[in-house]
């Protein structure tokens, strides 16, 4: 496991938000590692074609499996916020916002809102993976009404750092949310890639962890700014 020495614990008291990254897969990671309280995630899951050799029936079983693994891990005071690309495999559509609402079923938590994000311009015609993503967010506990509600579609998902990446602007989106509306203060990825999302969560003042397999990316995460 390669991971930075600072914890979450002893960064919180710090004026600076902190970043630290693990190389780790993501399931194992969690099973060892209790959430800290004032957390929250923000994650994509992987599909079928990054988990190399595994059908789409087990890969169905998995990312249902997975994402509840998710909610189960996040503390009740936190959500779970899963940003999520419809793909289609041999001619049929896998709609990925289904499955995140059928962990959550399962996992008798509550969908608390459900964003669409234009990855393409309205009216784009696209052949392969669908022009727009899912954004939905999940908590164990109902919540009051947003005091400060976020748009319901998204027009520009914003700029991706890398061709998986969740759009900067929505990742903002999404931890706006956490910020005006949750006691969040560490935002983790369990799935974190080249690291978008922890980046825009240290831009908004938040503390960030990340996980991800791939050493590559793990220094990638470290590295990336999303500043201006």
């Amino acid at each position: 496991m390669d991971e930075q020495p600072e914890s979450p614990t002893t960064a919180t008291s710090s004026a600076q938000p902190t970043r630290r990254i693990v190389q780790a897969e993501a399931m194992a990671w969690m099973e060892g590692n209790a959430a800290e309280a004032g957390s929250s995630v923000v994650t994509s899951l992987p599909d079928v074609s990054e988990l190399g050799g595994t059908s789409l029936e087990a890969w169905r079983q998995w990312f249902v499996s997975a994402a509840r693994h998710v909610i189960r891990w996040t503390p009740d005071e936190g959500v779970s916020i899963f940003y999520q690309s419809d793909i289609r495999v041999q001619g049929a559509w896998i709609d990925k916002g289904y499955l995140i609402m059928r962990a959550a079923e399962e996992e008798r938590a509550h969908v608390i809102w459900h964003k669409i994000v234009c990855r393409k311009p309205p009216g784009t015609t696209s052949l392969g993976r669908p022009s727009y993503s899912h954004m939905i967010c999940v908590s164990k506990k109902l919540r009051e009404p947003a005091r400060r509600p976020g748009p319901d579609v998204l027009p520009d998902a914003g700029h991706m750092p890398w061709s998986r990446a969740m759009g900067v602007e929505a990742c903002r989106v999404a931890c706006a949310y956490l910020r005006d509306e949750t006691s969040t203060r560490i935002v983790v990825d369990p799935f974190c890639g080249r690291g978008t999302v922890l980046a825009v969560a240290n831009d908004l003042g938040f503390h960030a962890v990340g996980v991800d397999l791939s050493a590559k990316r793990v220094r990638a995460a470290r590295r990336l700014s999303t500043t201006s």
